[in-house]
């Protein structure tokens, strides 16, 4: 069983700071490209980007934090460009993951990781393994992920441990075999660069996500820019398939009547 619920299944809980964030991080290249500057650069800076809004979740009390790193479609990019991605999450993984450590921030990553080298399959479990019991905030980073990749190996794996699934089972059957089970699913997610599409990033777990665009490109994105996406979401009605009306007599505070206050129900008599 996943440790969660399904906001289909169940009413989440939710509060003015989002619980979890979601965020795919575009616009490097543009950014570079606006400053006459080689690609490469902007995904520099994007990583600059990352510690900043890191912090800022971890200062707003945000506990889970989710980063589109690398899609499944990217390695259709130039290969200079996949290569220069690779060795940069390498070393991003070899001097960050210790001050992950000392700061309470638990690393995970998410995706079909069989296309990557040796080297940088151990640095992601060492790092993992290290920041396991960490509970100040979830930093997940998603590798080499897609939305239905992870829906199609959850079903393989489900009907593995439990083949009599075959022919039929139901969404918790299969909820604990995607790939972030161990997370609840996205409050907030956001979109840096413009484009308003959520590309194949965590199409199971976005169902009543909200979800916030901006034109800033990500090396630009900083604790102003987080807050304003923290107050769109504040702003919005989570219904999950309710009313209006429903959330309004919800939110009313309910009167509670003293025992005295009872009339006494007397059978056999006139009212």
């Amino acid at each position: 069983m996943s440790p969660f619920s399904s906001s289909t299944q169940a009413i989440p809980a939710t509060d003015a700071i989002p619980h979890h964030l979601a965020i795919i991080m575009d616009g490097n290249g543009r950014w570079a490209r606006k400053r006459h500057m080689p690609r490469v650069s902007g995904h520099k800076r994007g990583v600059e980007a990352v510690r900043t809004v890191i912090k800022a979740c971890i200062e707003r009390g945000i506990q889970y934090l989710t980063l589109f790193a690398f899609s499944s479609e990217n390695w259709r990019r130039p290969t200079e460009e996949v290569t220069f991605l690779m060795g940069l999450f390498m070393r991003a993984l070899e001097v960050e993951v210790t001050k992950m450590h000392e700061n309470g921030i638990r690393l995970c990553v998410v995706g079909d990781l069989s296309r990557f080298e040796p080297k940088l399959l151990e640095l992601i479990r060492r790092g993992e393994t290290l920041t396991a019991a960490n509970t100040r905030l979830t930093l997940t980073i998603a590798a080499d992920y897609g939305g239905r990749w992870d829906i199609l190996q959850a079903i393989e794996r489900m009907l593995r441990a439990q083949p009599d699934k075959r022919e039929k089972f139901l969404e918790a059957d299969l909820a604990p075999y995607l790939a972030m089970a161990y997370a609840p699913e996205p409050d907030l997610f956001i979109r840096t660069g413009g484009e308003q599409r959520i590309s194949n990033f965590l199409l199971w777990q976005l169902a009543y996500t909200e979800l916030y665009f901006t034109d800033m490109l990500w090396p630009e994105f900083d604790a102003a820019a987080l807050d304003a996406a923290i107050a769109s979401y504040r702003s919005r009605e989570r219904r999950f398939g309710r009313t209006s009306e429903q959330l309004y007599v919800d939110r009313e505070p309910k009167a509670v009547l003293s025992h005295d206050a009872i009339a006494p129900l007397k059978l056999g008599q006139d009212a």
